[in-house]
């Protein structure tokens, strides 16, 4: 502890009337002299707006800000049928041919209302038709070549699009970002999988029971593989090299914000952002 000392006072006070020193002037209205702070992240699960339907419009976006991820959820089973008639306006040649490798009609149905919900946010974002959207591949951070994270050629915002059956999530950001959303798995995949994991996660979940492993399980890899998604490197990195925690509370690596999304039950959804 300091200890406190009061200082001298000095000989004599001084003649004529005490003023006080003036004090320094306010700054104008709409400016703050004072450091600005970086914008905290938000805490806790972030919640997606629900997309509407074609045939419903857009709510009014708001601009992209710091930490601050756009999220949207897109149900297979409430855009299907407006998606099927208007896909072949809305996406790309290459699109549409990657739609029709899907064997089973409802991995082709998620795919197309998946696509066409990003093609039209971005449209919204940049002010353009939903298939003039010019998109792109980044290069590799590994090898260099061509096949990175998904970009648009101007690098105006940024984006990732994550799918399983009947449930699509969509994130729209000002730095890079990445999704993930995954139904929670089987038992037996839980147990096959862990050794991919970070020690530390793999130990997190051997100390709980067989039930909650699934859901512990999923929590993990979601979070792991949207970090993965926004460096842009996917699984094409080791999972176990990073940890993101298997807990409530997710790990971010350093410069990144990861925390979980709100999706309904029996999945699990996470997105990590560039700080």
């Amino acid at each position: 502890m300091i200890p406190l000392v009061s200082p001298p006072l000095p000989a004599a006070l001084p003649s004529g009337p005490l003023v006080s020193p003036p004090l320094p002037a306010a700054p104008p209205a709409g400016r703050t002299d004072s450091p600005s702070l970086p914008p905290a992240p938000p805490a806790g699960p972030l919640i997606p707006t629900t997309l509407p339907p074609l045939t419903a419009a857009l709510p009014r976006l708001p601009g992209l800000r710091p930490v601050r991820p756009q999220l949207w959820l897109v149900a297979t089973e409430a855009h299907q049928d407006t998606v099927t008639r208007f896909a072949p306006l809305v996406l790309a040649t290459e699109e549409l041919a990657r739609a029709e490798e899907f064997r089973r009609s409802g991995d082709r149905a998620t795919y197309l209302c998946a696509h066409v919900g990003l093609r039209r946010l971005l449209g919204a974002h940049l002010g353009v038709a939903p298939r003039t959207v010019s998109v792109a591949r980044a290069p590799c951070p590994c090898c260099g070549e061509p096949h990175g994270r998904p970009v648009l050629t101007d690098g105006r915002l940024h984006f990732s699009l994550s799918h399983c059956e009947g449930l699509s999530l969509i994130a729209v950001a000002s730095t890079p970002v990445g999704v993930d959303i995954e139904r929670v798995p089987a038992a037996h995949t839980v147990s096959e999988a862990s050794e991919v994991l970070h020690p530390a996660e793999a130990a997190e979940l051997a100390a709980l029971t067989p039930a909650h492993r699934p859901a512990a399980f999923a929590r993990v890899w979601t979070r792991k593989e949207a970090y993965l998604k926004g460096l842009g490197i996917g699984l094409g990195a080791d999972p176990a090299a990073e940890y993101v925690g298997a807990g409530p509370v997710p790990s971010a690596p350093p410069g990144w914000f990861l925390t979980d999304v709100t999706v309904p039950d029996g999945h699990h959804a996470a997105v990590a952002l560039r700080r």
